[in-house]
């Protein structure tokens, strides 16, 4: 008995992985279908989507070339608002993107899991509940190759430079030069990474 198992496992092991090959290429086609049937801008062919990806507001999003998402990314643009992806972007697991006044992403920038780029913030006024009050917003701007730890959270008209790192769970409230490194709440340089000349 054992011998006829042996011959029986091999074949059935290479028949499962071409199958499990099979439903992830299926499963990635679908997932590009879906989210360009969701956005007002085309969608580059080379763009990678692991998972379902929930856009809502106006759909104003455009994606460079190459891009990476993870599942569960969420993108909301409201008003005149829109989103700017750069190429070659990576978006982990459980992004939130939520723009009023306009988020931009450089090239190559990575995003870690849960991370949240939000623009705007309610406004308070007396009378009015929360809900109704409106909100302000300004702009974020993200350079290029800047890494963003495992749940960041980047408030409304913050500048990150080209080549930063943002520490996990940090709170940016204020710009970030090119090359520092940055952690805390709010977050704060802890280091400037030296470049070659």
């Amino acid at each position: 008995m054992p011998g006829l198992k042996s011959l029986l496992v091999l074949p059935l092991k290479k028949l499962l992985r071409l199958s499990a090959g099979l439903h992830e290429s299926s499963r990635r086609l679908w997932s590009h279908a879906s989210l360009a049937a969701q956005l007002r801008n085309p969608l580059p062919p080379s763009v990678v989507v692991l998972g379902r990806v929930w856009v809502y507001g106006t759909r104003s999003v455009r994606f460079g070339r190459d891009v990476l998402i993870y599942p569960d990314l969420h993108l909301e643009t409201q008003e005149q608002a829109s989103i700017a992806i750069g190429h070659s972007v990576v978006f982990s697991r459980g992004v939130h993107l939520v723009a009023m006044a306009g988020i931009t992403i450089g090239e190559g920038t990575m995003i870690g899991e849960y991370s949240s780029i939000r623009d705007a913030n309610h406004a308070r006024r007396e009378g009015v509940p929360m809900r109704d009050a409106g909100h302000t917003a300004k702009p974020i701007v993200i350079g290029s190759e800047v890494w963003i730890g495992r749940g960041v959270t980047i408030l409304g008209g913050v500048t990150i430079g080209d080549g930063a790192t943002v520490g996990a769970n940090a709170v940016v409230t204020k710009d970030v030069p090119a090359g520092a490194i940055v952690a805390g709440v709010p977050a704060k340089p802890i280091r400037q990474l030296v470049t070659e000349p």
